[in-house]
């Protein structure tokens, strides 16, 4: 379904697309129904490295500063 939220998210990450692969889940199929009853007041949701990173908006701060961090571990 069309979801300006999450538009308006992957764009304020679109600067960063190189740094990090971005996963989208559908959270209104089925299979994401675990994802559905977590976050169906809170789309968009933001994790990174498979921890929960924000919510409702993408906070360019935050996600460079952790972003910079894994990058740190990686090297």
């Amino acid at each position: 379904k069309p979801c300006p939220l999450c538009d308006e998210a992957k764009e304020a990450l679109e600067p960063y697309k190189r740094r990090f692969i971005l996963q989208e889940v559908d959270i209104a199929l089925p299979e994401n129904s675990a994802w559905y009853d977590k976050y169906k007041y809170d789309i968009p949701v933001f994790h990174l490295n498979g921890k929960f990173l924000m919510k409702h908006h993408v906070d360019v701060q935050k996600f460079e500063d952790q972003l910079m961090k894994l990058e740190l571990q990686n090297d």
